[in-house]
């Protein structure tokens, strides 16, 4: 039996202010030669005929609008799995987490939270893993950056804007915008929570840096300190706040 294999190489290069970016697909690698395919055998008539090229194989199809848009949005998340959390860094802390990283536990924090009256546990975990997302092309800013509040809104609103544009619109975009905007306006009991999850994050964070690292990330206690808006957040805030203390 004759593998046949398709390797695709996909360019797009797309204006943004800023910056200019490419995206490259590059080739998946090559199956095993060893490795066996089983395929099972059915009855059942073709509802239509196979593409056949000049030789006689079968070609796979050409992908869809809704596929080739997905994996432009997805190349360019990629971004926040290698992009590191500015906070650390200017710490000098070894090994930073990503913003992907930061999200992601995030999440978990939305997934193991116990149900709370009028939230919705599920657009929590959904809000936690896009709230931080335009950052895939602005960066990490944080409050040292020198960036106002307003300047920071405008540059991650023309970010999103794009990325949406770049998924092809439709329900899931507007999904991603909507989640977006209002953990921005911090205008939902959801978005509430989620604030309170970003502080958490933060702070358990810096108590495993400072238990693995030796270092002194007192400052980013402080930040949070007093603003936590939820029940949940005041009592995960307490905990971390006591295992601290127990190390002290």
């Amino acid at each position: 039996m004759r593998n046949v294999m398709n390797r695709v190489f996909f360019s797009k290069s797309l204006s943004l202010t800023p910056p200019h970016l490419r995206f490259f697909h590059l080739p998946a690698a090559a199956s095993s030669p060893n490795r066996a395919v089983h395929c099972m055998a059915d009855d059942s008539p073709l509802s239509e005929p196979p593409n056949r090229s000049g030789d006689g194989s079968v070609s796979a199809p050409p992908p869809s609008p809704a596929a080739s848009s997905a994996i432009d949005f997805l190349s360019l998340c990629s971004r926040l799995k290698t992009t590191a959390r500015a906070g650390w860094v200017k710490r000098d802390v070894k090994n930073p987490e990503s913003i992907a990283d930061h999200m992601y536990r995030m999440g978990l924090m939305a997934l193991v939270s116990s149900d709370i009256p009028s939230v919705n546990r599920d657009k929590c975990m959904k809000m936690a893993i896009v709230h931080d997302i335009a950052e895939a092309i602005v960066g990490d800013i944080t409050p040292s950056c020198g960036v106002s509040k307003e300047e920071k809104n405008r540059r991650e609103s023309e970010a999103l804007e794009h990325m949406c544009k770049l998924l092809g619109g439709g329900e899931r975009a507007e999904e991603i915008a909507e989640l977006w905007r209002e953990y921005e306006a911090n205008a939902s009991p959801e978005a509430k929570v989620v604030k309170d999850f970003d502080k958490l994050e933060m702070i358990l964070q810096a108590l495993e840096y400072e238990q693995e690292q030796g270092q002194d990330l007192e400052e980013f206690f402080q930040s949070t300190a007093g603003k936590f808006q939820t029940d949940i957040g005041k009592a995960w805030a307490l905990e971390i706040a006591s295992r601290r203390r127990k190390r002290q």
